[in-house]
């Protein structure tokens, strides 16, 4: 079957298109080049529409037990936000937290077509996958969480070489089915278990006598040799304290050049200035990440109103426990690998701290000059649900909106903010880049995020309007592999996405060690830490997509 969108205003930054009009044509998934003389099947008018292609978030909670945990703990939660089965879906629920069908929903009803969940815990793996299975439409794919796990650490401690290490995180990644490495609090999970409350950058874990910092160099320095696209995602040490941005700094600088993303930097961009002693670091992260090109970063922006935090990050989660709103709260050890911590809560704007949060997020997205190295995310749940998105695109695009904004928040937070005096207003190409190309190109994914022919048609249509909040609320058009899954803002097709991972190469021998440790340490055998490549495709509901390493191995 051919399909024909005519007409529409194209922006592909990918392939350097910016506002132009553009046919586009789509046979058997993918776009194609103009056929000749062939017959159109299916044509749609997009003369005065917005074309992109599909939404991808880089970091969402949508899969693992934090998020199900968060489920349990909020019912409330699921009682005020309903979704009432149609012809084509199926009835579900949740604000901070969505069901698993409901969170494939309205990720599509805003034009996205992929998610990648930041923390998948290894032993944990299995679950996750299957809660994402379980989300329709999106493409799905997760960073494996390392950084704390024993195995790890207890490596570091012995002074095993650089490739011993290599080896054991490309069998992590293998055995976890993931795309990524992430790292959250670099050996303060552990240290937590060991009652240290706190962990800065060079501080050693008191058991393992290794710092934060030599853990993230060993893991930045194995994703870059395994030939992984995607950076270190880190969640950085600190997170939410006053002060946090010279750790933020230092964490730069001390990578040594290596490729390094931060995750919701805007928790980390603090510094201890006014009355309040809490204040802006965002102008400072903004030079730093313009400065260092090795560096890239999402924003974690938050935005007012209830949500729930939900983190691997125990130490920082124990800590905030007391501004749980409403006042409950579960903190737990995981394993011999993490921990986890659910925290909810409600960002009001005139609570000094939370408006001067909401303002350096946006601090950090007005002046990161680069697109292709910043991001837009709310860490979903835990600066805002993902389902806000709209409103902080038209934050980013219109100045007089964010400057109304920024009049009613806490007086005090508007005298420590330089947010009034930036004049820069996003466009729709560079909306493009932070939402769709520059996530495809961070992640590894070639033939997505892009309208080259060849490329999967992941596409989405939008009716151009000066509300971008009401524009990017509501696309006309999705479709995914060419089928259209949401018309007019509805989902009129449910279909399953597939799991995006890499597989590098490792040394087989290292099981011999594994299985020692295995046997004498874990709960789980080593044979079921393992997944398989048919379990993650076994119920029919999507596919598993193999992406390269940089230096091309499988």
């Amino acid at each position: 079957m051919l399909i024909k969108l005519t007409g529409g205003t194209v922006y592909d930054p990918t392939n350097g298109v910016d506002g132009k009009k553009r046919d586009i044509y789509i046979e058997d998934g993918r776009i194609v080049s103009q056929p000749q003389d062939a017959q159109v099947d299916r044509e749609y008018d997009l003369r005065g529409k917005v074309v992109m292609a599909g939404a991808i978030d880089l970091h969402t909670h949508i899969g693992g037990g934090k998020g199900n945990i968060a489920r349990i703990l909020l019912p409330e939660d699921h009682r005020a936000d309903p979704v009432v089965r149609t012809d084509v879906t199926r009835s579900g629920c949740g604000h901070a937290m969505p069901s698993t069908l409901v969170t494939g929903y309205r990720y599509a009803e805003m034009g996205y077509t992929a998610g990648f969940e930041p923390a998948v815990l290894p032993v944990n793996a299995r679950q996750a996958h299957m809660e994402m299975a379980d989300i329709p439409i999106l493409d799905k794919g997760g960073y494996v969480l390392m950084g704390s796990d024993d195995y790890l650490l207890r490596m570091m401690t012995a002074k095993k070489d650089q490739q011993a290490i290599n080896d054991y995180v490309a069998w992590t990644l293998q055995a976890a089915k993931g795309i990524a490495i992430k790292v959250v609090n670099a050996g303060g999970i552990s240290a937590f278990k060991f009652n240290q409350r706190k962990l800065d950058l060079d501080e050693k874990n008191v058991h393992y006598e290794v710092t934060p910092r030599q853990i993230l160099q060993t893991l930045a320095t194995a994703v870059k040799e395994l030939g992984i696209t995607h950076p270190l995602h880190v969640h950085g040490c600190n997170l939410g304290v006053p002060g946090n941005v010279e750790t933020t700094l230092d964490t730069m600088q001390g990578i040594g050049g290596l490729p390094l993303h931060l995750t919701h930097i805007q928790f980390h961009s603090y510094g201890t200035e006014g009355d309040f002693k809490f204040s802006s670091g965002g102008a400072q992260i903004a030079e730093a990440i313009n400065r260092h090109k090795n560096i890239s970063a999402d924003v974690g922006q938050i935005l007012f109103g209830q949500t729930v935090t939900a983190s691997g990050d125990n130490m920082r989660q124990h800590a905030n426990r007391g501004f749980a709103s409403p006042n409950k709260w579960v903190c737990m050890d995981i394993e011999c690998d993490a921990g986890c911590g659910i925290v909810p809560f409600k960002y009001r704007d005139q609570n000094f701290v939370n408006a001067l949060q909401w303002a350096i997020g946006l601090e950090i997205f007005m002046l990161v000059d680069d697109p292709w190295r910043v991001f837009l995310t709310t860490d979903h749940p835990n600066g805002a649900p993902f389902t806000s998105y709209p409103h902080l695109i038209r934050l980013l695009m219109d100045r007089s909106f964010r400057n109304d904004m920024l009049a009613t928040i806490h007086p005090e937070a508007q005298k420590m903010t330089t947010l009034a005096s930036i004049d820069r207003e996003y466009t729709l190409h560079e909306i493009a880049i932070l939402t769709r190309a520059g996530a495809a190109k961070i992640i590894g994914l070639q033939d997505r995020g892009a309208l080259s022919p060849g490329n999967w048609a992941y596409i989405t249509v939008y009716t151009d309007d000066p509300d971008r909040e009401k524009m990017f609320g509501k696309p006309d058009y999705v479709f995914k592999d060419g089928e259209l899954v949401v018309q007019d803002g509805q989902v009129v097709k449910v279909t399953w996405g597939t799991t995006h991972i890499v597989k590098p190469d490792w040394d087989p021998g290292i099981e011999k060690h594994l299985q020692k440790y295995f046997d004498r340490y874990m709960t789980m055998k080593l044979g079921n830490f393992k997944i398989s490549d048919d379990e993650i495709t076994e119920d029919g509901r999507g596919s598993l997509t193999v992406h390269p390493t940089v230096g091309g191995a499988l």
